[in-house]
């Protein structure tokens, strides 16, 4: 299950999103917003990134303006970790490599045509552990106020 959450701003790309989702057989739950009306995008990520970190949901997908708001807001969440991204390249290697649980875009950033390809590239994209799995655990360390010296 997939976590869905967005501003206004962001409102047509997730609609982007939830077609590809929808073309790709994978659920989701769309946490808002659900208008064009003007609102706060910590809202919506703090909801989408509370179904991740509870794990209600697998992974979440994130859009606003930029992605940045969103995905800073997203990572105030214990247990999250967001990636704004904006190419492929990013996309793949953020999974890969960090096992990003939560994705975020920005629709004045990426259009329909990319959003769909970044987001596809990393549902699909798995995580490589080794040597990657120390550097996650040092996150995580971090985020439960350890000293890594």
């Amino acid at each position: 299950m997939i976590a869905l959450g967005s501003d206004h701003a962001g409102l047509p790309l997730k609609r982007e999103i939830m077609a590809l989702l929808d073309s790709m057989n994978l659920e989701y739950r769309d946490f808002g917003t659900l208008t064009a009306d003007s609102c706060d995008y910590a809202v919506f990520a703090q909801r989408a990134a509370n179904a991740v970190a509870c794990g209600e949901c697998d992974r979440g997908i994130l859009c606003c303006g930029t992605g940045i708001g969103i995905s800073i807001a997203a990572n105030k969440v214990k247990g999250i970790r967001c990636v704004a991204c904006s190419d492929c390249f990013s996309a793949k290697m953020s999974r890969m490599h960090n096992d990003a649980n939560m994705l975020a875009m920005g629709a004045r950033v990426v259009g329909a045509e990319l959003g769909r390809m970044i987001a596809e590239i990393w549902l699909t994209t798995g995580f490589e552990g080794g040597r990657h799995q120390r550097r996650i655990d040092q996150i995580t360390a971090i985020e439960n106020g350890e000293n890594l010296g």
